[in-house]
């Protein structure tokens, strides 16, 4: 188990590995986020009439949702990613999207109905800085949610990726290892320490469908995330080894296959 100090330098690591076009991140990963944004709205309670936060909005999974659910003048939106705040807010006129960070919110005290944070905390540099934030920015009775896939066992394409990797290389990063908040009760643990209360914790499973292994395996090659990163600095020859040892773990599909991706959610109230 690695110490806070090397998860926080693996999630530094793994937020860096999102520098890219939100088209590739789509292609990548937005085919699991944004279904899963429709039932992690449903569970953090949103409904017309609040003013809310996404934060690490990627280029805009979640924030589709919560415009169509309560109107771009009634969002905000906030992500490290220079390529992203700019494609989520071509995306999504009216929304109020901002370069910031999960530890240091660029948002007011107390201005929100509710705070959401999808596929975030696994890679903020200080989880705790971040939970605060979310308290912070979330006025007194909204709601605070996040959510993580489970890497261990719930998320398909990860897990098959990872076991391909670690058979070859025992060293490889795979995220069930250096990431937190994928196990059951460490994002309320985390809610708790930053004084959350009422906190309630479920998981949500969505899934996709790929033409062929060459789609899934292109997604990989865009260098996205740490599985990404992980395999676009392997040499040729080793990508050619590890993409076999994937198919094969994947049952070797010859046409179209449907991965499922299981995420665990949270929510808690900011004390009235």
């Amino acid at each position: 188990m690695l110490s806070d100090t090397g998860v926080a330098m693996r999630s530094t690591e793994g937020a860096g590995t999102f520098q890219t076009s939100g088209g590739a991140y789509d292609a990548f990963m937005g085919r699991y986020s944004a279904p899963l944004a429709d039932l992690f709205a449903d569970f953090a309670g949103i409904r017309a009439g609040q003013f809310a936060l996404d934060v690490g909005c990627g280029p805009g999974a979640l924030t589709r949702v919560l415009v169509e659910r309560l109107g771009a003048e009634s969002l905000a939106a906030c992500d490290p990613s220079p390529p992203f705040v700019a494609e989520c807010a071509a995306r999504y006129p009216g929304v109020d999207v901002r370069s910031g960070k999960a530890e240091a919110l660029p948002f007011d005290d107390a201005g929100f109905d509710a705070a959401l944070s999808q596929l975030v905390l696994h890679f903020v540099s200080d989880a705790s800085a971040a939970a605060s934030e979310l308290r912070r920015v979330t006025r007194p009775g909204g709601t605070v949610a996040a959510c993580v896939w489970d890497f261990d066992q719930g998320m398909q394409m990860l897990r098959a990726f990872w076991d391909a990797a670690l058979a070859l290389d025992p060293s490889a990063p795979d995220e069930a290892r250096v990431l937190r908040f994928s196990r059951r009760g460490e994002i309320p643990a985390l809610f708790a320490a930053a004084g959350l209360v009422d906190i309630a914790e479920t998981t949500l499973q969505v899934r996709t469908t790929y033409v062929d292994i060459d789609e899934l395996w292109s997604g990989f090659l865009a260098g996205i995330g740490p599985a990404g990163a992980y395999c676009v600095s392997r040499t040729p020859a080793q990508q050619a080894e590890l993409r076999g040892n994937l198919i094969d773990r994947l049952g070797a599909p010859d046409g179209p296959f449907t991965l499922t991706a299981i995420a665990r959610a949270a929510r808690g109230q900011v004390p009235s």
